[in-house]
């Protein structure tokens, strides 16, 4: 099993200028990662040509994520949103196709913010259109769509992993994937690991974070198990530290995301050890997992 290693570039920059593509992409390489997580809740603020050049020229690749906004909000019932919404998630399918990205991830099926009311069934339904034709747009290129499972505070639709299959099972399409991410887990599902192989062939995407959003390891997300748990499903899709300080990214994300507090101001020392963490979690696991064709009897 062999998993590509990628890091949001949040780590590095706020924005997508010409500079900061540069800087973030080579950093990257440079630290060993095979690929850069983008966000791109406007993919006609990103210059493609210029970060297709980057990309090639420090030998990595990219995928794209994002959050729709409240004027987006495709599972809001209302055609206006939902037609708002299919818009923008087919100008980043057709952003990360120019960038030969496999994957488009994030809160794709919902408004990225805190709702005061549950989903109704019948918003659920239009999403589940909506992200079928996308998906299928998607799959022309062949791109992955990633339905990212975050916290009650960020989405009212997917917050647990099994809602997730359903609703990757109603769309239908082998290109539409759960993504899951360890800081929203940690939060959310009763035993994170047993939702990870529950899920099983239907995870497509992984967010690797800690509780507190700072150094992997120094917070109270159990990894050991976690990566036990992925190398139990033989997940070989990308893996992806994603983390955040207001020393970066500023308003209005850390708003967004309750960055109240700066657990590192050194995104070069936090890159190299989260790289460092997870190839030897995973190393640890699946040591462990072989375990069992060591000690057969002969």
């Amino acid at each position: 099993m062999t998993n590509r290693l990628g890091l949001h570039a949040n780590v590095w920059v706020r924005d997508w200028t010409r500079d900061s593509c540069t800087l973030a992409v080579n950093r990257t390489a440079e630290l060993g990662f095979d690929l850069i997580e983008i966000s791109a809740p406007d993919p006609q603020a990103l210059d493609i040509a210029f970060t297709a050049r980057e990309l090639e020229r420090a030998g990595i690749s990219a995928n794209l994520s994002l959050g729709l906004d409240e004027a987006c909000d495709i599972s809001s019932g209302d055609p206006v949103r939902m037609a708002a919404g299919e818009a923008r998630l087919r100008e980043v399918v057709a952003a990360a196709a120019e960038l030969g990205s496999t994957h488009v991830c994030g809160i794709l099926h919902s408004a990225f913010r805190k709702y005061s009311e549950p989903p109704t069934a019948a918003g659920i339904a239009g999403a589940v259109e909506v992200l079928r034709r996308t998906g299928e747009e998607a799959g022309r290129h062949g791109i992955t769509l990633g339905l990212e499972v975050v916290n009650r505070y960020e989405s009212n639709v997917l917050n647990t992993a099994g809602q997730a299959v359903e609703f990757c099972h109603r769309i239908g399409l082998p290109n539409v994937k759960v993504h899951l991410d360890s800081y929203h887990m940690n939060i959310e599902e009763a035993d994170a690991a047993q939702a990870i192989v529950a899920t099983g062939a239907d995870l497509g995407y992984f967010h690797l974070g800690e509780s507190n959003r700072g150094y992997l390891g120094a917070g109270s997300v159990d990894f050991p198990r976690l990566f036990a748990a992925l190398v139990r499903i033989g997940y070989d899709g990308p893996l992806v530290f994603e983390s955040f300080s207001s020393t970066v990214v500023g308003q209005p994300l850390c708003g967004i995301l309750g960055i109240w507090r700066n657990l590192w101001e050194d995104g070069g020392d936090l890159a190299r050890h989260a790289r460092q963490f997870i190839e030897t979690q995973l190393k640890t696991a699946r040591e462990i997992g072989d375990e069992a064709r060591r000690s057969a009897l002969p």
